[in-house]
């Protein structure tokens, strides 16, 4: 892939406020990086748990000698996102020009009262089982418009699959970044996307593969209040399901990192990384933790980095 940008004013970045997003840690996850992705020799570079795409954003604009790319979530909403952005980035620039005059001829408590009709309206409607259509610029445009004017740009639903978070309180919330969005389109070009198990790269991923996992973190707390940002949670049998495929993909060849919450930052007894990550490297790093219920818990925590090579 011909697409590593080199000039600082016109580097892509993420397009979405997410929750556990990876830009905070980009200056220390360089240090955990395989040798062979510094060196040109990763070929396909896999992320099955997409997010805000801050590692696929630095490592694909960082790094010479990717030809191929892979970027799943099984956050389905999340992924018309992208699918639009890569397709149809100028009518989606268009659809959120149209959402922010709106908004920003409201005075505050209008924009409030905005927000909530759009969220109903946003939840009124099901794009799951539809494929790529026209009606999916408008939907990647409220999926949008909801991350930039929501509070803490979480995405969170409930078990009935309803987006509820609540208005954030924000005075100049950027709804629409032209110039980012563009700049993305032109990095997702050539980019396999899909809503996908994770598990579905599994015949996919050869020895000349990087693969980056960001799954849905372990509680750090037993009252953590952040749920799901799908229907479905990712509980304890996915996470084992994780470790299997890990070392699955070991076994192949491939070049593997993991990040996830520390289960020690609340119990210093929890060994779950320990036992089911047993013989790989495992590495703690210190991010700052920006969501919990009560903000004075708020503040700096260990992270967990796994690898299947030596750094």
């Amino acid at each position: 892939m011909k697409n590593k940008i080199t000039t600082k004013n016109n580097l892509a970045k993420p397009f979405l406020k997410w929750a556990g997003g990876k830009t905070q840690l980009l200056e220390q996850f360089e240090n955990f990086y395989p040798h062979e992705l510094k060196n040109g020799k990763i070929k396909n570079y896999f992320e099955p748990f997409v997010g805000s795409g801050a590692v696929f954003f630095e490592i694909i604009q960082r790094y010479n000698g990717i030809e191929k790319v892979y970027l799943n979530d099984i956050n389905k909403e999340l992924i018309i996102v992208y699918k639009v952005i890569q397709k149809n980035v100028y009518e989606l620039i268009e659809y959120l020009g149209k959402l922010s005059k709106n908004y920003f001829s409201f005075n505050e408590q209008k924009r409030h009262e905005f927000y909530y009709y759009s969220r109903e309206a946003y939840n009124k409607q099901n794009y799951n089982k539809r494929k790529y259509c026209d009606d999916w610029i408008a939907r990647a445009s409220q999926t949008i418009f909801l991350n930039k004017t929501c509070f803490n740009g979480l995405y969170r639903i409930n078990g009935g699959g309803k987006f509820n978070v609540p208005s954030g309180r924000y005075k100049n919330p950027k709804i629409v970044d032209k110039e980012n969005l563009l700049l993305v389109s032109n990095l997702l070009q050539n980019v396999t996307i899909e809503a996908k198990d994770f598990e579905s790269i599994r015949k996919k991923v050869t020895p000349d593969s990087f693969v980056y996992f960001d799954p849905p973190y372990r509680p750090i707390s037993e009252t953590a209040c952040f749920t799901s940002y799908t229907k479905t949670n990712f509980g304890e049998n996915d996470q084992k399901r994780l470790a299997n495929l890990f070392k699955e993909l070991d076994n192949i060849g491939a070049k593997l990192m993991l990040s996830n919450s520390d289960p020690q930052n609340h119990n210093k007894n929890d060994n779950f990384f320990e036992e089911h990550y047993k013989g790989f490297n495992i590495k703690r790093v210190t991010a700052n933790r920006m969501i919990n219920c009560d903000a004075t818990k708020r503040g700096k925590i260990k992270e967990i980095i796994i690898t299947n090579y030596e750094v």
